[in-house]
């Protein structure tokens, strides 16, 4: 067997026993919601959050968005301060990082994470 045939298998050998492992473990929602379902969520009782820097946020945000740089030392200290049991709503720039915010809010037992599709640069409520 070729030695890329050889890694190509192992990867995906890999690769399911983890996606496997994982949706056992997540617990709650997290749904991509586009811009208008976001902005009709800001009326309700919801914890809003910015994962981009401080620099992009200065920039502009939505609403009294609380800012917690996912890419911060204190990323996850900051989440654990948060109501799990609380509907949290989170962007980022265009929509990468937000993904992989919400993906660590389920894994630490968020229930409900929206997550805004294509993110700030997206959001046409400027």
């Amino acid at each position: 067997m070729s030695r890329i045939a050889l890694v190509l298998l192992t990867f995906i050998a890999l690769s399911s026993c983890s996606e496997a492992q994982n949706d056992g473990e997540q617990t709650g929602t997290k749904k991509v919601i586009p811009a208008s379902e976001f902005k009709a969520m800001l009326s309700e009782d919801i914890q809003l959050i910015d994962v981009r820097t401080a620099q992009e946020v200065a920039g502009g945000k939505i609403g009294d968005a609380q800012n917690i740089d996912i890419n911060g030392a204190s990323f996850k200290a900051e989440l654990e301060k948060l109501d799990k049991s609380k509907k949290t709503l989170v962007y980022c720039a265009a929509g990468g990082r937000s993904g992989r915010a919400a993906q660590i809010m389920q894994d630490m037992g968020f229930e409900e994470v929206y997550d805004l599709q294509g993110g700030y640069g997206n959001w046409p409520y400027k």
